[in-house]
């Protein structure tokens, strides 16, 4: 296993996992799959200011995981959001774990304190949406902490939205800029 920071370049592979999570579930909101260039952008933007991390095994990615900004506000410096994404093939295998791992220690390493994960939740789970995301937060210590009823539609449904945190550091009365 390699862990390593992704590039523009791995927009292709990273899609390919993406895609069935935008067409088959609910995990993502997004309607529509984006296309490579879209996807090799989005990369981009975030490898300005922020992690973002592909787990290999060598012959392929499994996986990849990035945060992002929490809010747009000075205050919020902080704070960060998280994103993890496996192959399916990968799930259930702790491979998760050492990508999200990866990407805290990551996060702490540039100052970061909070990490928010937004995961799309349901009471019953059904053939778009399981709990195991919630689980899998819960899992590394990820708490919830905000929880949004009916606000995503999608596959003629109503989803729910919570949030988890996890503080990754202490808060100091005057804490050190992050580092980008």
């Amino acid at each position: 296993m390699r862990i390593r920071s992704a590039a523009p370049e791995d927009a292709e592979a990273l899609l390919a996992i993406y895609a069935p999570y935008v067409t088959d579930t609910a995990v993502t909101f997004e309607y529509e799959t984006p296309t490579e260039a879209e996807f090799a952008r989005r990369i981009e933007t975030i490898l300005e200011a922020y992690p973002y991390l592909v787990l290999e095994d060598g012959r392929s990615i499994l996986g990849y995981a990035y945060a992002g900004p929490f809010k747009a506000r000075a205050a919020y410096a902080w704070a960060v959001e998280t994103t993890i994404y496996l192959r399916p093939d990968a799930r259930g295998r702790g491979y998760g774990r050492i990508l999200y791992t990866a990407l805290e220690d990551e996060l702490r390493r540039r100052r970061f304190l909070n990490a928010y994960a937004c995961i799309a939740f349901i009471d019953r789970e059904d053939e778009y949406l399981t709990k195991d995301s919630p689980r899998f937060h819960a899992a590394l210590g990820y708490r919830e902490c905000g929880l949004f009823r009916k606000c995503g539609y999608k596959f003629g449904r109503w989803y729910d939205m919570i949030w988890m945190e996890k503080h990754l550091g202490g808060h100091d009365a005057d804490p050190a800029p992050v580092l980008k």
